[in-house]
Parts: C-alpha cells; structure tokens; sequence
C-alpha cells in the first residue's frame, strides 16, 4: 500500500469508528453488505453524522458558523480531492467516486441548517426536511449500491426515498421527548407535545407504515451485494416502529424508545438465515 492508500485508508477507518461508536444497528447493517460497500457508507455515515452532531450538540459553540465552515470544507474537499479532516476526505473520495450528487448534498445541509432555525414545522417544511436529512442519504446510499448502474439506481430512487422517510419519521416518534425537551423541536406537523394523544399517534403511524411498505418493494430489488444489509436495517426499524405503536401516547413522551441489543443481533441472525434459505 503507497501513501496516498494508506491515507485514503485511515480516513475511511475514522468514518468506520464513528459508525461503531454511534449505531450499533447501521454498524450491524453494514456488516452484511457486500464487503466491499462497507467502507464507503462508513463514508457516508460519518460525513451525515458529523454535520448532525453539529446541530444537535454544540450548544455553546456558534452552531451556524461551525455548519456553514463544515459546508464550505465539504465542497472544498469534493473540489480539490483532498481534505486534512479525515471524515471530509473520506466522504470526498466516495462522492467523486459514485458520482453523487451535488444537490443530494446540498439538500442534506439545508435541512441541518434548518434545526437551527425551527422550533415547530409546518406540512411543507416537514417534508422538505425529510427529503433532505433522510431521503438523500438513501439516496447517496443507492448510488453506491448501484454502482454506476444508472438504469437500476432510477427505478429503484422512489423507494429509497421511502425508506429515508419511515426511518426518519420513526426516529422522531422515538426522540419524540428528547427533541422537544433537550432541543425545543417538534417534527410532525400540527401535533402539540403536550397534548400527543391516540389520534395523532395513529395517523402519524399509518402514514409510517405506508412508507414501509413501498421501501420494501424496492429493497427486494436491490443488487444482491445490497439486499442483506439493506433487510437488516427495514426489519430493525420495523420491530421499533411496532415496539413504539404498542405503546401508550404518555410512554412515548415519558421515555426514549429502544430495541436491546440482544434483539439487534437476534435480527440479524435470523435475516441472514432467512436470505440464505431464499426470501426476496
């Protein structure tokens, strides 16, 4: 390995070790791609988490000023082909390799950039905040999935897009309560935490599950390198999904809702058993 690998190499390792210490489901999801997908959605994944990270911890920092640099580094190091922040140049080397959208990325930034600027959103902002934190990131993911297989990466888009969605919106029913206490944010629109009830749950739940069942539509169509990490992460978020609709409107703003980690890897095992047997 020269120098320039060995490089290239460690800053892919760093987005390796933020997804470990982060998300222990995406980290088990990976761990069933194709072997060699894994390294460049660590890229993906510690690129998104870092700028999350940004808006949702550095409350004594400047947030703006450190998003707006974090930004203007991205483009840098997508237009040079380098950066020293190994998270950037990781990310650099995935985007100019799978062709990745500038707008897909811009998208992305725009919506982090509006968690500093929204305390409550109306429909139209919910949705443009969906596409751009959630939506785009199944986004990137697909092209490396597809590989440079445009054909396959147009039909399959939609769906990815509805995976982003169920995802996201399971994590706000999940972060229901930190987000608004730890944050002042509430996601969905027109719903008043204080005043959560079945009504809203159920609409919010049915609009979920509706998601769910066109991402899985595209997921069985997956390239096959793709499809095993891909099912992990739709069953995960599927059991947490139904672990959070058999629960109280009060539980869901008293506490954070999990799935214990022991059940994390149960999942895995038998969705690895369930592809080798021959599931679509």
């Amino acid at each position: 390995m020269d120098s320039k690998q060995l490089f290239d190499e460690t800053a892919l390792d760093c987005s390796k070790l933020i997804t470990q210490r982060y998300s222990t489901s995406f980290t088990l999801g990976i761990k069933t791609l194709c072997k060699g997908l894994h390294k460049p959605i660590y890229g993906i994944y510690g690129f998104v988490r870092y700028a999350d990270e940004i808006v949702d911890t550095f409350h004594d920092k400047d947030k703006k000023r450190l998003l707006e640099k974090f930004r203007q580094d991205t483009y840098t190091a997508i237009e040079e082909g380098i950066s020293m922040n190994p998270v950037l140049h990781g990310f650099q080397l995935i985007v100019n390799k799978y062709h990745i959208e500038t707008e897909l990325i811009e998208a992305f930034l725009k919506s982090m950039a509006m968690d500093l600027d929204f305390a409550t959103y109306n429909d139209s902002k919910y949705k443009e905040y969906i596409y751009g934190s959630a939506e785009v990131v199944g986004l990137m993911c697909l092209r490396v999935f597809c590989e440079g297989d445009r054909e396959k990466y147009e039909e399959l888009k939609y769906a990815a897009c509805k995976l982003g969605s169920a995802f996201q919106k399971v994590n706000f029913l999940r972060d229901l309560r930190s987000d608004y206490e730890e944050r002042g944010r509430v996601y969905f629109p027109g719903v008043d935490f204080k005043t959560f009830n079945n009504i809203v749950k159920s609409k919010i739940e049915s609009d979920i599950e509706r998601d769910f069942e066109e991402a899985l539509i595209g997921i069985n169509q997956l390239p096959r390198g793709a499809k095993l990490g891909v099912k992990i992460a739709y069953l995960y978020y599927l059991k947490l999904f139904y672990k959070i609709k058999s629960l109280s409107p009060e539980t869901i703003t008293q506490r954070r809702i999990r799935i214990p980690n022991a059940r994390k890897f149960t999942l895995l095992i038998s969705t690895y058993f369930g592809y080798k047997v021959g599931w679509n």
